[in-house]
């Protein structure tokens, strides 16, 4: 048995590195989605575009100019100097958003009184504009509360007839520490993501080509007057591109750490390990495609038939807290969700099979239900 299957494994490995489809597939994906959710996909905002309209023209305002200009986070690119000339400027896009320093800000801030400033923020893009808005309420706050400080730092009690004395006013201190990303960038949370869309996707469509090709060149019925079972046929089918799905984790693993220094705080064993047990999901869902499919544009939609929803539901680029209560439900049916959650797990917050088990424990239920069911329908479609 192991000799048959064998030759179908060494059979299937020079036919998928001498097919010109079968390159592409194994080599394209990986690198388009690396280079796309490395570089271009970024919901940082750096240096967001302001304008800003100065109606106190003071020291003060002019101090809280320099606070927003020296954060990095903000360029000014405009002065309006109306409403009007404000509106202008967001529904242009010249800025992304307006603040405005209302008349008496030093005053009210130097009497201790509440000071204003507007923040008009272009919310066409949400996630921009929360970025936005967070960081300029930042800002002020910082603003004010060195200001009142500096009031506190100037009361003095006069006695007499000795010197002045400073009032001691008690006052709290918060201080925020973000773990797992301290630099808030998105690429390190988008990129481990990659090794699983990756894994899915090569895997799946590979695996569903792999056999509807033998049954569009006709050489499938070659293949069933062998003495090999149907079993071993599907085994050297799965088993190559199992061990492609591997290699492409350690390859785009290593682009992460090399090319982009994403963090990787976990353990090599625990991410091949759960591979493994992904990869018995995908290579299912082939054999599955590969069984209600005749042609290889079949197989290729089939695929996609299954890949697209996955993402979708998986928490990769949208959070599942965020969507409607019903379909949370139906994100526990996604196996791509336990992956993705493993593979941030191990990159970014370095834990280990103590804290990953439960995910590891539904995908291997999952695998188990999807490869058995598969091969039973693959042996009967096959006989």
């Amino acid at each position: 048995m192991w000799k048959r299957i064998s030759s179908i494994l060494r059979k299937e490995f020079i036919q998928v590195l001498r097919e010109p489809r079968m390159r592409a597939l194994l080599f394209g994906p990986p690198l388009i989605q690396l280079v796309i959710f490395g570089f271009a996909v970024n919901l940082d905002v750096d240096h967001a575009r302001i304008a800003w309209t100065d109606l106190d023209r003071t020291p003060v305002s002019r101090d809280l100019r320099e606070r927003f200009e020296g954060s990095g986070h903000f360029r000014v690119v405009a002065l309006p100097r109306t409403e009007q000339d404000a509106r202008r400027v967001l529904d242009q896009g010249v800025a992304q958003a307006v603040v405005r320093v209302l008349p008496g800000f030093a005053r009210d801030l130097a009497r201790g009184r509440t000071a204003d400033v507007q923040v008009l923020v272009d919310g066409a893009n949400s996630n921009t504009a929360s970025l936005i808005a967070s960081y300029a309420e930042e800002i002020l706050a910082g603003f004010w509360s060195d200001a009142t400080e500096h009031q506190r730092n100037g009361l003095m009690l006069a006695r007499s007839p000795g010197p002045a004395v400073r009032v001691a006013l008690p006052q709290v201190t918060a201080q925020g520490r973000v773990w797992f990303n301290p630099n808030l960038y998105s690429r390190d949370y988008f990129v481990p993501g990659v090794v699983v869309n990756i894994v899915m996707l090569v895997t799946l469509m590979l695996t569903a080509l792999a056999i509807v090709r033998e049954k569009e060149i006709g050489t499938m019925e070659q293949l069933m007057v062998t003495p090999m079972h149907p079993l071993e046929l599907m085994v050297g089918k799965t088993v190559p591109f199992g061990l492609v799905g591997l290699l492409e984790v350690t390859l785009i693993t290593a682009a992460a750490l090399l090319v982009f220094h994403i963090p990787f705080r976990g353990s090599v064993l625990v991410l091949l390990l759960s591979s493994v047990l992904f990869l018995m999901t995908t290579l299912g869902a082939g054999l599955f495609v590969s069984t209600i499919s005749q042609t290889q544009q079949q197989a290729m939609l089939g695929s996609f038939f299954f890949a697209l929803p996955a993402f979708m539901l998986s928490g990769f680029a949208f959070p599942i807290r965020n969507m409607p209560l019903a379909v949370q439900y139906l994100t526990y049916l996604d196996p791509l969700r336990y992956f993705i959650e493993i593979v941030r797990g191990i990159f970014l917050k370095g834990v280990g099979i103590s804290v990953l088990w439960p995910d590891m424990a539904c995908l291997a239920v999952y695998g188990m239900a999807v490869l058995g069911l598969s091969a039973a329908r693959f042996r009967k479609k096959l006989d």
